[in-house]
Formats: C-alpha cells, structure tokens, sequence
C-alpha cells in the first residue's frame, strides 16, 4: 500500500503490523502496542486499520540493530 503525499508527488509505501512484526521478529500485536504508547507512529486506514510508513520503520530498525547485524528485540 501507498500513500501520497498531498503537498508532494512522493508515494510512501506503507506496511501492515505483520509486516513490520515480521522485521522485528516480534508478534503483531506487540507492534500495535508500541503504536499505542507511541513508540511508533502508525496511520489509520478509512476502515481504521493501522498502517506503518516504510520509512520510520526501517529508520527505527537501524537505530535498534546490534552490531552483529541482528536486530534487537523491542519490548
């Protein structure tokens, strides 16, 4: 899924909480949870789903990988 941005022609991808649980390696339900405190900023879909953008996600990802390359486990 994307988004455009109305000010810009930039299409941001946006990912579900599976996805991005999937690069944490943690349950999707513990994405929803970071975005409720949040940790993590989430759009709502008309249907009122959440979504992530690709770009925050992969930006807090890097902030969170060890140096061995793995990532670290958020709780």
């Amino acid at each position: 899924m994307t988004i455009a941005a109305a000010s810009h022609q930039v299409e941001e991808h946006l990912l579900t909480p599976g996805e991005v649980a999937t690069l944490f390696r943690v349950d999707p339900k513990t994405v929803t949870r970071w975005a409720t405190a949040g940790r993590i900023g989430s759009i709502r879909t008309p249907g009122g789903h959440r979504r992530f953008r690709e770009s925050e996600v992969q930006h807090l990802l890097s902030q969170l990988t060890t140096e061995a390359g793995e990532p670290a486990r958020v709780e």
